[in-house]
């Protein structure tokens, strides 16, 4: 692949930019897989649980934590239940709308996350290579293309 981004033929530098950016997420998913191996969870399962500890004490919705997500079309509630029976988070009816789950994360479920972020700087390592001007430019960056705003076309 590292060949084809130098070497290969694109229409254009857009076209470079998506295959380079798709092959840059595939790579990272695959380090940030490694990383959470140990601690048997997912990258959606970690994703949940940090949306948790962020709303501890107060509870969220299944509907909620789909909206925080980082991938939003996961199954929530499958997800969910998966923590549920690891005992890392606890669920119940909401008392206002019983169409609602409300989820907290249990004490053992913070206490994993707190495991994964005393070694998060291991995975921040894969990105030693960059500056943190680098880095700054780069999010930015990132920032810019997802958060464009539409120009409204000349009628």
């Amino acid at each position: 692949m590292e060949e084809q981004l130098k070497n290969g033929e694109f229409l254009n530098e857009q076209q470079r930019l998506r295959v380079n950016l798709q092959y840059t997420a595939a790579w990272l998913g695959e380090k940030i897989s490694a990383f959470l191996k140990p601690y048997d969870i997912t990258q959606q399962q970690f994703n949940v649980l940090s949306i948790l500890d962020k709303q501890f004490p107060e509870p969220i919705s299944t509907k909620e934590i789909r909206e925080r997500m980082i991938v939003s079309n996961a199954d929530t509630s499958r997800l969910v239940d998966r923590l549920c029976s690891k005992g890392l988070i606890w669920k119940r009816p909401c008392p206002h709308d019983g169409r609602l789950v409300q989820v907290f994360i249990a004490e053992s479920g913070q206490k994993l996350l707190q495991q994964v972020n005393t070694h998060m700087p291991q995975l921040d390592a894969e990105m030693d290579n960059l500056s943190e001007k680098e880095l700054l430019i780069l999010n930015q960056l990132l920032n810019k293309m997802r958060f464009r705003v539409k120009s409204s076309s000349p009628a």
